[in-house]
């Protein structure tokens, strides 16, 4: 059953170049394999996410990908410090302040790749 596997997310690359350079300069990602079909790369507990060549990437509204972390703010400062831009929202249901928002117990924080997908670090309980 689907429910008891492992699952990734795949996200689109107009330039396969210039993403692979910026997840590795910006988030500090190697590929673990570079097929023809996209580049494989590895995170924490041994999850995946695959970058892949197409002409349709950044043209999702949502996020693609998010990252669950124990500190929120500590991680955007880094990333920020490596030069990753965060997206600032000022709606009635979600602002951020300094990047981030807060919804309750969770804060999040997202920016977007070099191919325009849009990414998220988020904090949220246990």
């Amino acid at each position: 059953m689907l429910t008891e596997r492992r699952v990734h997310t795949t996200i689109p690359a107009a330039d396969m170049e210039r993403a692979e350079r910026w997840y590795e300069e910006k988030l500090g990602f190697k590929p673990l394999r570079q097929l023809p079909g996209g580049s494989f790369y590895q995170a924490g507990d041994n999850s995946q996410f695959t970058i892949y060549p197409t002409p349709n990437a950044g043209k999702a509204p949502q996020t693609v990908m998010g990252f669950n972390t124990p500190d929120v703010e500590a991680e955007v400062r880094e990333l920020k410090a490596r030069g990753v831009v965060f997206e600032e929202y000022d709606y009635p249901t979600l602002k951020t302040v300094n990047s981030i928002a807060t919804m309750g117990p969770v804060k999040s924080a997202w920016f977007k790749d070099s191919e325009g997908n849009i990414l998220g670090v988020a904090q949220i309980p246990d």
